[in-house]
């Protein structure tokens, strides 16, 4: 067990809000991203970061391979967000001076034995790769790819440990690592002061068993890598090879060039690398799919609904009331408590805690608060506002207890704080038992840990218990028509009425609506990119809200027109019930797009996307109870009725 520094857990969300009074929307600097001007000469730190693979999905820190190491360890104090996605950020061995290029600087000598021969091979096989930091910018290794004719240039994160395959006419597989580093530190000078700004950084991986004539000391001249000549013999080089008892002896060179890129566009090679087209057809099918819906329901409140309401009404003039059909004569039914009406709330304010958090964050991501140069800060972001939303869970829940003529608020405020984390807890304290096992640093050391069980029990669980108080305060809310005492029989339901099948149609259109976005998120988060369209994924959520509320009138409207007043559960699980899509997109996804091998690494997916997929159904399914609930209060309190 280890503990580690975290900053930024407390206070971040009200600097957040000042930064946004200050700096306004448009031209701010994230705390300690601010550009840093270097003259010549002065000493650049590099940082070196976790080691990640796309094929485990379990990072390791730098250090946990025998690479060559400062005089001294240092750990970069981490936020919240940071020691959850498993990084360790800590001093490097490298020794950058800004604009004094550097070749075939000797970094160290290493000797390998069996274990430490074991430990590169198993990371060259999982094409692990490291992860190094320059004022912030990560680490990138340029790939030239004709792309239609036309040259291009695509970036990777991090550079492979290494790589395998034959050599010299070898059938055996044989293990190589990259042991020469050529960087390329990019910067925009000021033509005024001289002063420069950092605006890329680069690698170009090679593998050499570097050659020296004589002993070795820290004075060797490696005839393989010529620093008077400028000139790495990489052509005529054997490949360093990993090998119990092999030397291997770790080199760089350092290359600055000048850039016309500016500091506040430094990380546009980074982000623009997917195709907004594909972005604008995802906005496009989603808009399709609400403009369908908007449709239907425009004609059922406009046409069909205001038909219906005047008929009634005429009815009840012309005391025809006793040949009334539809959705009028479940009157005295349609607002029947329903079963497990305690759950119902819980769930409900679960569900206003996730709306809350999801809207928030994404308008401060839209603002640039939480752009990938914050590290770690949209997973910082979205815990504490996950916490500080309790308040609005327990006022939301309470609420509805109370207009279920429920008396013991605090056993609902209770169940609220509690019934969603615990399950998401429970299923994240054993994946990161698997983490543990593996010994890999995405395993949340225990300060972490202690800091989630207090932000839980320490802030959120007060708050949901306020929110509970003053919710249950309020007067509660009247139902527009008595409910009988007596409940009427439901009649024989069409098939395509049965609730399951109603309930698993009406999940489709609101996963249809954002599908094409999740594609990219899951690229992100499993494939070692980053997401930064929060403009589109924002317009994607609002389409996905209208769409939730949308398709859940309609298929209420079916429900109530077809004699069945047991819309309360049903409403939720409607909308709802696309987390089960989500969840099998994911299934798919795993298939067809991860190389994911292990058990440990697939155990892991499937953890998360649970988590996902749950929280996605709290989502969805109080945005559809919550459009139902006010639909169905609309219409019957539309209508006369004794």
């Amino acid at each position: 067990m280890e503990f580690r520094r975290i900053s930024g857990t407390s206070g971040s969300v009200i600097a957040f809000v000042l930064l946004l009074f200050i700096h306004g929307a448009h031209s701010f600097y994230l705390p300690g991203v601010a550009p840093q001007d270097f003259e010549k000469g002065d000493e650049l730190k590099v940082k070196v970061n976790k080691l990640t693979s796309i094929k485990t999905q379990l990072p390791y820190s730098y250090y946990s391979l025998p690479f060559c190491q400062p005089k001294k360890i240092v750990d970069s104090t981490e936020n919240l967000g940071e020691v959850l996605r498993g990084d360790r950020i800590e001093n490097a061995p490298y020794s950058f001076k800004m604009r004094e290029a550097q070749m075939c600087n000797i970094l160290c000598r290493v000797t390998l034995d069996a274990k430490t021969a074991k430990a590169f091979k198993e990371k060259i096989d999982d094409e692990y790769r490291v992860n190094m930091i320059l004022d912030n910018l990560p680490l990138v290794v340029p790939i030239d790819r004709v792309d239609q004719g036309s040259p291009a240039v695509v970036y990777q994160l991090g550079y492979h440990v290494g790589l395998k395959g034959q050599y010299e006419g070898s059938k055996e597989q044989k293990f190589f690592i990259h042991n020469h580093l050529a960087f390329t530190v990019r910067y925009h000078r000021d033509l005024q002061t001289d002063s420069a700004r950092i605006v890329g950084f680069e690698v170009k991986p090679y593998s050499v068993k570097h050659e020296y004539e004589g002993e070795y000391s820290e004075k060797t001249r490696l005839t393989t890598c010529d620093p008077h000549t400028k000139r790495l013999v990489v052509s005529s080089a054997t490949p360093q090879e990993v090998e119990q008892k092999k030397e291997i002896i770790f080199t760089y060179d350092v290359d600055f060039q000048e850039s016309e890129v500016k500091w506040a566009s430094r990380w546009d090679a980074y982000l623009l690398m997917s195709d907004n087209q594909i972005h604008w057809f995802s906005i496009v099918n989603s808009l399709m799919i609400v403009l369908f819906l908007s449709g239907m329901v425009a004609m059922i409140m406009l046409r069909t609904l205001y038909r219906d309401i005047s008929r009634y009404n005429e009815l009840e003039t012309q005391e025809e009331a006793q040949e009334e059909t539809g959705w009028k004569l479940v009157h005295g039914d349609v607002f029947r408590l329903p079963t497990n009406s305690d759950l119902l709330c819980v769930y409900v304010g679960t569900g206003v805690q996730c709306l809350g958090m999801v809207l928030v964050t994404m308008i401060f991501a839209m603002l640039g608060f939480l752009s990938p140069s914050n590290r770690g800060g949209l997973m910082t972001a979205m815990l504490l506002l996950w916490v500080f939303m309790g308040l609005f869970a327990g006022y939301a829940s309470s609420r509805l207890y109370k207009m279920f003529k429920g008396t013991e608020w605090k056993r609902i405020a209770f169940r609220t704080a509690f019934l969603f984390p615990a399950v998401v807890s429970a299923i994240f304290f054993v994946l990161n038992a698997l983490i543990w096992g593996q010994k890999s640093s995405g395993a949340v050391p225990f300060g972490t840990m202690f800091a989630l069980i207090f932000l839980w029990f320490g802030i959120s669980v007060p708050l949901v218990f306020v929110g509970a108080y003053i919710g249950f305060k309020k007067p509660a809310v009247d139902d527009p028509v008595k409910t009988n005492k007596i409940p009427r029989q439901i009649p024989e339901q069409a098939w395509y009425m049965n609730p399951v099948f109603s309930i698993l149609i009406g999940g489709i259109l609101p996963f249809g609506a954002v599908f094409i976005e999740l594609f990219f998120i899951l690229t992100s988060i499993w494939l070692n990119q980053f997401y930064y369209i929060f403009g589109f994924l924002f317009l994607v959520f609002v389409i996905l809200i209208v769409t939730c509320a949308e398709i859940t009138v309609v298929l209420c409207y079916f429900q109530l027109c077809s004699e069945d007043y047991l819309w309360w559960w049903r409403s939720y699980l409607t909308s709802g019930s696309s987390a089960l899509y989500l969840f099998l997109y994911a299934t798919f996804y795993f298939f067809t797009k991860l190389q994911i091998t292990k058990l440990v690494s697939a155990m892991l997916y499937f953890g998360y996307m649970l988590i996902a997929s749950y929280a996605f159904f709290v989502l969805t399914g109080t945005i559809g109870f919550y459009a139902c609930l006010w639909f169905t209060r609309l219409i019957y309190s539309s209508v006369k009725i004794d």
